[in-house]
């Protein structure tokens, strides 16, 4: 049966990658309408708005998204880059993914980081006699997705209604004598209902696919408040879940841990921030950004995406040789979710053996730097990577 797929490309190589995707999804022998949803900077620069409202109205309706990259810019910058007509009547931009998970509550985001057998981006490491060995990486991050440092709620110049509530804290003495327009701040909020449903589903993925222990990766130690909820509801939640080991590690000390033992972990947890941050260490592991994908899921709505960004000084090279192996293994993320999993597995299976084949390589697969020349080289296309995994399904 036929279904909408809300398409939303974005900036940059998204415009490139989501295409090669769904080329993919059709020759898997998927059916579906792909409705082109707009999205990024370039309704920003002539809106004022990167998420316009008649994309939020489609996925409202169709509850499916299969999203490429966005372009985003710290504030000046952006607010430089708007139309003139909209400078200065108080526009300020806002991350369209951001705003589309705080939206529709997708608070959770799933980013599973394995390795490839083949691919020369693996991890290895050395052996206590000298030679080398290349562990096996399969651990999948859950991330919670719209709370912590992302929850968007931060000033610069805050109002004095803030700064006095603020103040009723012993620990703002430090800032008493700074100006208020020399004072940014951030705030880091955590509740204990979106702790508890990402921890929950963190658990319940590590029974269903097998996986052995649950990591809470947080900094109780030094952000007492909201990381030790994390761990305080993570350590009764566990109680439910006595077959599968329960851990606990700080932020730092996990970065380290990454590249001695990563094949130890399976389903790791954490707030918004450090969830980014673990992932993106892990997918380094395992090939890096182009290999990356993620979802992000709420009580009606999914959106899926890769990782990376939108890669703006690869977006014009024709032709192109950005890897849509992150993109493509995206959307198998959405065949799960829709409940098409022997596809997706399928789809899985044709970008290993073409990994572990190797006879078609990005150009990060083979180590070289970004650019036209990549090709000349020995890299292949973006399409010819494409091209060659439609082939081995």
């Amino acid at each position: 049966m036929s279904r909408a797929i809300v398409s939303l490309p974005g900036d940059g190589i998204g415009k490139t990658v989501l295409p090669e995707a769904i080329k993919v999804l059709d020759s898997a022998g998927f059916e579906a309408d792909y409705i082109h949803g707009d999205i990024g900077w370039e309704f920003w620069c002539k809106e004022g708005n990167a998420l316009p409202q008649g994309t939020i109205d489609l996925l409202e309706e169709h509850k499916i998204g299969l999203f490429g990259a966005i372009t985003s810019k710290p504030k000046d910058a952006a607010a430089k880059e708007l139309d003139p007509s909209l400078q200065d009547n108080g526009f300020v931009y806002f991350s369209p993914i951001v705003g589309l998970r705080q939206h529709f509550n997708l608070d959770k985001c799933i980013r599973p980081c394995r390795s490839f057998k083949g691919n020369p981006l693996n991890f290895i490491r050395r052996t206590a006699d000298g030679g080398f060995e290349e562990p096996l990486v399969n651990a999948v991050i859950f991330r919670q997705n719209t709370e912590g440092l992302y929850s968007g709620v931060e000033w610069t110049n805050p109002p004095k209604l803030v700064r006095d509530a603020l103040e009723t804290h012993p620990k703002m003495k430090k800032f008493k004598d700074v100006p208020s327009e020399d004072l940014a701040i951030s705030t880091r909020i955590v509740s204990r209902e979106g702790c508890r449903r990402i921890i929950t589903a963190a658990f319940e993925y590590a029974k269903k696919f097998g996986y052995s222990n649950v990591t809470v990766c947080e900094k109780p130690n030094v952000l007492r408040e909201t990381s030790g909820m994390m761990f305080k509801e993570a350590k009764e939640i566990a109680k439910n879940y006595p077959e599968i080991q329960f851990w606990d590690t700080n932020i730092d000390a996990q970065m380290m841990w990454l590249t001695k033992n990563p094949e130890i972990y399976g389903v790791l947890v954490s707030e918004n921030m450090f969830g980014d941050i673990i992932s993106d260490g892990f997918a380094g592991l395992v090939g890096g950004l182009g290999f990356a994908c993620s979802a992000n899921i709420g009580e009606e709505v999914g959106v899926f995406e890769p990782t990376h960004g939108s890669a703006p000084k690869y977006a014009e090279l024709n032709p192109s040789i950005v890897n849509p192996i992150a993109m493509i293994l995206s959307a198998c993320m959405m065949l799960d979710h829709i409940g098409e999993t022997e596809r997706a597995a399928m789809i899985r299976n044709a970008i290993s053996k073409v990994i572990e084949e190797g006879k078609v390589k990005s150009y990060d697969m083979m180590k070289l730097r970004g650019g036209a020349d990549a090709i000349n080289k020995g890299a292949a296309t973006t399409q010819q990577i494409t091209d060659e995994v439609i082939k081995n399904l």
